[in-house]
């Protein structure tokens, strides 16, 4: 939610978000049990994965001019069948204690609070810093206000487009091991609604879906109430 509240500042949108997640998590889970390789090299390539689908549709937004949402669903096929593809469509387990360590928890009085809670909040607060307290983050809503006010300004638009799309990707890598963290296994099905229930938080949280307004406190906030009405009909 936190990748796809930075596009939709830009006025854009993300579909292939979820399906990116699903991509970096195998990449990240295969490279460490069935290639052998280093769990942290190995997280560090699901990583750039994510960074390199954020950047490909970055390019085609920027570079070609096409609009987001055609963009976007055309790399969310693209991830989902490499997705199914590299996998083989099964489930990867036995995993190294790295790739699980943000599922690990520890004690504040009697509740269990798990570390990947702690990097989420951690990368919210971030988010928020920069949106608010920079430049960049004053140029993210400025473009999404008005982008050709915002390039007669100055403002370079489309190197600021591709950062933003690049970052966003990052983000869904980091997305990717806080799954494998509380899923302790490697699911190629994972992440398949994710695209649709992030643009829920993000407009629950008052985002606009023309951009240049927002917050990406307001989008936890649409998190947590989608995650908790998920949770409460699961259990009701």
């Amino acid at each position: 939610a936190i990748g796809q509240t930075l596009i939709i500042l830009t006025a854009g949108i993300d579909l292939s978000n979820g399906a990116v997640m699903a991509f970096g998590n195998i990449v990240m889970t295969k490279l460490a049990v069935d290639s052998g390789m280093n769990p942290l090299l190995a997280i560090l390539l699901g990583l750039l994965v994510c960074a390199a689908f954020g950047f490909f549709n970055g390019s085609l937004v920027t570079g070609l001019r096409l609009p987001p949402f055609i963009v976007t669903l055309g790399s969310l096929n693209i991830a989902f069948a490499l997705t199914h593809i590299y996998s083989e469509d099964q489930t990867i387990s036995g995993l190294p204690s790295e790739l699980t360590f943000f599922g690990n928890t520890f004690q504040v009085g009697q509740t269990d609070i798990t570390y990947g809670t702690v990097l989420m909040l951690v990368l919210f607060v971030v988010a928020w810093y920069v949106l608010r307290q920079t430049a960049a983050g004053r140029h993210v809503y400025a473009v999404g206000n008005n982008p050709e006010a915002a390039r007669l300004t100055g403002i370079r638009v489309r190197r600021l487009l591709l950062g933003v799309y690049t970052t966003a990707g990052l983000v869904y890598g980091i997305a990717a091991l806080l799954l494998i963290s509380r899923t302790s296994v490697g699911d190629p099905q994972a992440g398949q609604t994710d695209n649709l229930d992030s643009i829920t938080a993000v407009v629950l949280g008052g985002t606009s879906l023309f951009g240049g307004r927002g917050s990406v406190i307001g989008t936890l906030i649409g998190a947590l109430i989608v995650g908790i009405v998920r949770n409460g009909l699961q259990l009701m």
